[in-house]
C-alpha cells in the first residue's frame, strides 16, 4: 500500500531531544545553599533562674529563617536528671511546622570582656561527615546537653553581671533548579526612580506646600492617585483643584519630605536622602514621625512599611514610645510587638524604669491592664511553651520535656549530637 503524504512527513520527524540533530544538546543544574539568618538570646538574672529543676527551661522568642521558625533552649539545671544539675544544657528548636528540615548551626556563648574568647559550636566552613542535620517534624532539636560545666561557667567571662548573652545561627538547605531556558531578560521597573526624578526635577509641578521655614514642589494628579486624603483635598466635592498652595502644620519638614519620596517612589527612603548628613534626629525617632504622618495622609503601605522597621527596632529605650504611638495610630501588630516585649522578665524591669513608660503610663493608664494580660500570657507560654493538642503531635512535648530527640522515630536520620 503506497503511504500517503502525511505518513512520509512523518517519516521525517526527530524527536527534540536526538542528540544527533544540530542544537539539540541542553544542559541543567541543581543548586544546594544555605539561607541563613541569626538571633541574640540574652539571659539576664542567671543567678534567679537556677534551681528551676533538670529539665526546665528558659525559652527565646522565636525567629524566621528559610521559612521556618525557631527557638533556643536553656536548661539552667541542665536537660538530663542524671548530671544532677552540673551543666547548663542549649538546644534549638524547630519551633514551627515542617518535614525533613536540613539546617547547620552555629551557637556562640559571647565572651563579654574585650579577650572576645567566645565559645564556639559550628557546622559552618567545615567539612561534615554526614552532611547536615535533618529535623524530623516540628519540635526536633539539635544541641548539648552537656553544653558547660556549670561551676567553670559562674566563674567564667562569659557571665557579667549576673547575664549571658548567646548568638545562634540557623542555616536553613534549600535546593533550586535552573534549567538551560533561554528568552529575553526583563528588566527590572523602574517607574519608581523615573517618578523620583520628577519630583526632584520639578518639572511640571503644580502645588506648593509651606512646611514651616521650608516649601516642597509636587504634583497634584500624582498626590491624590496615591492618597485618598489629598484626593478629597484636590479634586473632592469640597476640594479646589485650582489652588496652587497648602500650608501643613504640625508635621516636620524633613518628615513632610520622607512622605514626599515615598509617595512618588514607592520606597521607604534612607535617613541620609531626608536629612543629609547632618541628622536631626534617630533613624527609630524618623520613623515614628512617618508613620503619624503616613496614618493622617491615609497611606497604608507606608504605614505598614513603618510599622515593621518599628518593630526591628523595639529596644528597652524605644519599646514605651512606640507602643503608645501604636495604640494612637491604631496599629495592632506593632502593638502587640511592644507589648510582648515588655512583658518578657527579661525586659519588663528596665522598661518600667525608663522616663518614656512613666509618661505612658500617665496619659494611657488602660494600657498597664493590657500589659498585665500579655504579661499573663508570656508567663503561660513560658511554663508551657509548647504545649499542643494529641492531634497536632504527642512526640512534640515529650521531646522537650525529657529529652528525647525526634529524629529517634526514624533510625536512619542523624540523632542530637550529644557532648560530654
Amino acid at each position: 500500500m503506497k503511504p500517503t503524504q502525511l505518513e512520509e512527513r512523518m517519516s521525517d520527524f526527530k524527536p527534540f531531544s536526538d542528540s544527533s540533530q544540530p542544537g539539540g544538546s541542553s544542559s541543567s543544574r541543581s543548586i544546594s545553599e544555605t539561607i541563613n539568618g541569626s538571633h541574640e538570646f540574652t539571659i539576664n538574672g542567671y543567678s534567679l533562674a537556677k534551681g528551676m529543676g533538670p529539665g526546665k527551661y528558659i525559652m527565646s522568642d522565636t525567629f524566621s529563617v528559610g521559612g521556618y521558625d525557631w527557638a533556643i533552649y536553656f536548661y539552667p539545671d541542665g536537660k538530663n536528671p542524671e548530671d544532677n544539675s552540673m551543666y547548663v544544657s542549649v538546644f534549638i528548636a524547630l519551633a514551627s511546622e515542617g518535614t525533613d528540615v536540613r539546617a547547620l548551626f552555629k551557637l556562640i556563648l559571647v565572651d563579654q570582656t574585650p579577650k572576645g574568647n567566645n565559645k564556639v559550636h559550628s557546622h559552618f566552613d567545615r567539612p561534615l561527615e554526614s552532611g547536615p542535620y535533618t529535623l524530623k517534624y516540628r519540635a526536633s532539636m539539635w544541641g548539648y546537653k552537656r553544653f558547660f560545666r556549670r561551676s567553670l561557667l559562674e566563674t567564667s567571662d562569659y557571665l557579667k553581671n549576673d547575664c549571658l548573652i548567646m548568638d545562634c545561627t540557623v542555616g536553613v538547605v534549600k535546593t533550586r533548579f535552573e534549567g538551560s531556558k533561554q528568552g529575553i531578560v526583563v528588566p527590572q521597573s523602574n517607574m519608581g526612580r523615573d517618578f523620583k526624578d520628577l519630583f526632584e526635577s520639578e518639572v511640571g509641578c503644580d502645588i506648593v506646600f509651606k512646611v514651616k521655614s521650608e516649601s516642597f514642589k509636587a504634583h497634584k494628579l500624582i498626590l491624590a492617585a496615591r492618597s485618598p486624603v489629598f484626593r478629597a483635598q484636590f479634586f473632592g466635592l469640597v476640594g479646589d483643584p485650582s489652588i496652587e498652595e497648602v500650608v501643613v502644620e504640625d508635621i516636620e519638614p524633613f518628615i513632610f519630605k520622607a512622605m514626599l519620596l515615598f509617595i512618588y517612589s514607592d520606597k521607604l527612603p534612607d535617613i541620609y536622602e531626608v536629612m543629609g548628613s547632618a541628622q536631626i534626629c534617630p533613624y527609630t525617632v524618623m520613623v515614628q514621625h512617618l508613620l503619624a504622618a503616613a496614618d493622617l495622609y491615609n497611606l497604608d503601605r507606608l504605614k505598614i512599611l513603618c510599622e515593621s522597621k518599628l518593630c526591628d527596632e523595639i529596644n528597652v529605650d524605644t519599646v514605651a514610645t512606640t507602643l503608645a504611638l501604636a495604640e494612637q495610630h491604631h496599629c495592632p501588630q506593632l502593638k502587640a510587638m511592644c507589648l510582648k516585649f515588655i512583658a518578657n522578665p527579661t525586659n519588663l524591669g528596665a522598661v518600667m524604669q525608663s522616663e518614656a513608660f512613666m509618661h505612658l503610663k500617665e496619659s494611657c493608664p488602660t494600657m498597664l491592664l493590657e500589659l498585665l494580660e500579655t504579661f499573663t500570657l508570656v508567663d503561660d507560654d513560658i511554663s508551657q511553651p509548647l504545649s499542643r493538642k494529641r492531634s497536632v503531635s504527642s512526640i512534640y512535648g515529650q521531646d522537650l520535656a525529657d529529652g528525647a530527640v525526634a529524629e529517634s522515630a526514624n533510625p536512619n536520620v542523624r540523632r542530637v549530637r550529644r557532648r560530654t
